[in-house]
Order: structure tokens, then sequence, then C-alpha cells
């Protein structure tokens, strides 16, 4: 081999083990290391065991605890370090509106009833349930169901009309509108589904003076229910040409839109 290249190879050699000396000298990678975690603070909180409906008893079977992140537990949430005892303290209380099965408890949505039926205790302070016939035509062909809005239509004959006119007169005008109704026949919710409910009587939910308008015109003729639209039915856009001072929520007691139709005798 020539002297040449012993010298390049004992080079490289050399620099081999320099470089190998210098590697296992240099200072190992520092170690990382990592925050401790924050363990999530929770508390139990009383929910829904199943599905709880508008108007029911609810038993103590209906309801249990549950581990519920502290953060996101509301102020009105029932917690078990605060009252232990809140599942039998609460039975048998009527639910005012229903809860779905994981859905929180809240006392404000329940009542105690003791002896009184479920439609005293979901009834708002200040309000009356009074019940009207309905048929097919008069109640928008079953699609009018709880918790829906409608105005209330008074036809009837006109007799002073009669007297001038010399012919059968009938008029019609909205008596009440923007009414809530809380059920048909015995149905306080839609179940099931269901779109549908043909009844024979609709339970509106008034106050005293819109209840005394309403029996008193049931006895002048014939009533009838005018499905309000679902957009319109959270405020009242009407403009009445009269009040008679029966407003509560967005009610008005009103007599306005005449509309006569006359039929020779």
């Amino acid at each position: 081999m020539k002297p040449a290249r012993i010298v390049v190879l004992l080079i490289a050699l050399a620099a081999g083990g320099v470089a190998a000396l210098l590697a296992g000298r240099s200072d190992p990678p520092p170690a990382v290391v990592q925050a401790p975690v924050a363990p999530l603070e929770t508390v139990d909180v009383l929910i829904a065991a199943s599905d709880i409906g508008l108007g029911t008893t609810v038993s103590a079977n209906e309801m249990r605890w549950q581990t519920w992140p502290a953060a996101a537990a509301g102020s009105n949430f029932i917690r078990k370090n605060d009252r232990p005892d809140a599942v039998n303290q609460l039975s048998g209380s009527i639910a005012r509106s229903p809860f779905l099965a994981g859905e929180p408890i809240r006392e404000a949505r329940l009542i105690k009833g003791p002896g009184s039926g479920y439609m005293a205790a979901i009834l708002p302070s200040g309000m009356r349930a009074i019940s009207t016939d309905v048929t097919p035509e008069t109640g928008a062909a079953g699609f009018i169901l709880p918790n829906d809005r409608v105005d209330v239509i008074l036809t009837r004959r006109d007799r002073e009309a009669e007297k001038a006119a010399g012919v059968e007169v009938h008029s019609s005008e909205t008596i009440l509108t923007n009414v809530r109704v809380l059920a048909i026949d015995q149905n306080v919710e839609e179940k099931a589904g269901q779109r549908v409910v043909v009844g024979k009587t609709a339970t509106l939910e008034l106050t005293q003076r819109q209840a005394e308008t309403l029996v008193l015109s049931r006895t002048m003729g014939q009533l009838s229910l005018a499905l309000r639209s679902l957009v319109d039915a959270s405020g009242n856009n009407d403009t009445p040409s009269e009040d008679r001072g029966g407003r509560r929520g967005g009610i008005n007691v009103v007599r306005y839109g005449v509309t006569t139709m006359t039929t020779p005798k």
C-alpha cells in the first residue's frame, strides 16, 4: 500500500476516534417536566332519571344524583352537598313543565299541591283555566295543540241590525286574542309525535276578566278558535279598537274586526 493512502487512513481513524470521544462526553438532553394536571372539580346534582311529562306527579324513582362538573352546575341546580335529602323532599311534586331524561331538576319548575289536580298546579299565578266546546270546524280541524296560541271569534245574529235591514244579519268579531291553549280534552302536551288532536273541548288560560267575557259570549252565539302563527304568537301585533283592560303577558280582551252577513228571510 502506498504511503499516501496509509496516511489518509490514519487521519480518518483519528478523526473518528476524536468524534466518538466528544460524543461520549456531551451532556445528556434535559428531561421534559410535565406540569401536574389539576383534578376536575365535580359536584353531585339532581337530574331526571327518565322523561317526566307536564302535569305528572314526580316519584323518587324518577330522580337520581349525577356527578356534574362544578363549573357547569348552575346556581338553580339542586346539589347533594346542600340538600342531601332532596329526592324525598321533592317526591310527590307536580311538574309544571316537562323534563327530559338526564336534565337537571329545577325546583322552580315543580310545585307541591297536596290534594290538588295537575291543572291547578301548572296554572300561572292569577290565571284561570276555562273550557269551551270545539268541533273540527271551530277548532282548526284538530291542528290546535296544547301550548298553541289562538284568537277567539264570536259569531252571532245581530238583532238590532235585522230590524233596520229587514233581513237576517250575522256578525263575527274577535273577542279574545293571543290566548294560550292549556289542553285539548285531557291532553296537556304533545305525545309520541302527535300532530293532530281532534277533541271536543279546549281549555284556555285566561285572566278572570277574560273568563267572564268568554262565558258571556257563549250565550250570545258560536265561538271559534283561530290558530295563530308561531311567529307572532309570542307577542300581540294586533291593534284592537277597544281594550277592556284584561291585559296580561301580551293577552288582550278586544272587540274589533266586525264582519256582517245578511241573509234574506
